[in-house]
């Protein structure tokens, strides 16, 4: 169920790569609210802006100009250490790479964050997150031997194990095959219908966006419509 308080809000946000006849204003402008408990996609052609937002709301990148509030915190305030500690602990991110290491089990690349961080692995939290992902036969295999669906499974469990605020998504089917995309599209929706988790995907495929509540679609780096789902 969607919570109608922003989970992420961005304010007049701008980012300019490059200067004099080389600049690029990639994201220009942008006010936006999403909410929490939503499955909001991020669509547009290449070079709309799309890859640069996430990259902004998700803290991977800095703003020229504007405010980004995640879970109530302006991270666009923030120094390189603290905005680390905060995405570490806020927001999770499911790429397009699965970004395992070969020789880790399964289990062992979900967990690595979390030990690497010295934080404490809530183990029935991490059953109960692996069973609904079908990963709990699964969880002493290596990459190798699994399925790219599979590892993308992981990918998500990784992300999801924090339970964080946000879980950022850029392009995360783009690497599998039909039927895979079709299976981690539906885990990244039932995250938000049964764990009231707040997704927000870059896609380019619109049998992808379809799985959302909500598509906001930009163009030379601004938002040109935002609309919900039927049954959103």
């Amino acid at each position: 169920m969607t919570d109608h308080r922003a989970a992420i809000e961005t304010m007049g946000v701008t980012k300019v790569y490059g200067t004099g006849s080389a600049q690029v204003t990639a994201v220009n402008e942008v006010s936006v609210q999403i909410y929490g408990g939503q499955f909001t996609c991020v669509m547009g052609p290449s070079g709309s802006g799309k890859s640069t937002l996430l990259h902004l709301i998700a803290g991977l990148d800095s703003a020229t100009s504007g405010e980004v509030v995640v879970a109530g915190e302006t991270i666009t305030e923030m120094d390189d250490k603290t905005l680390s500690h905060f995405r570490r602990d806020h927001i999770g991110f499911v790429f397009q790479a699965f970004n395992l290491l070969p020789t880790m089990t399964a289990e062992q690349n979900i967990l690595l964050p979390t030990k690497m961080a010295g934080g404490k692995v809530d183990r029935q939290w991490f059953n109960d997150l692996t069973g609904a992902l079908g990963l709990s036969d699964r969880l002493s295999h290596r990459p190798y031997e699994m399925s790219g669906g599979q590892q993308q499974r992981v990918a998500v469990a990784r992300a999801l194990l924090n339970r964080p605020a946000v879980l950022i998504a850029d392009e995360p089917t783009g690497n599998l095959d039909t039927k895979a995309s079709a299976e981690v599209l539906g885990l990244l929706r039932d995250a938000v219908r049964n764990l009231g988790q707040t997704v927000v995907m870059v896609t380019h495929d619109d049998e992808a966006a379809a799985y959302g509540d909500r598509i906001i679609e930009m163009q030379d780096g601004r938002i040109i419509a935002d609309s919900a789902l039927k049954g959103a």
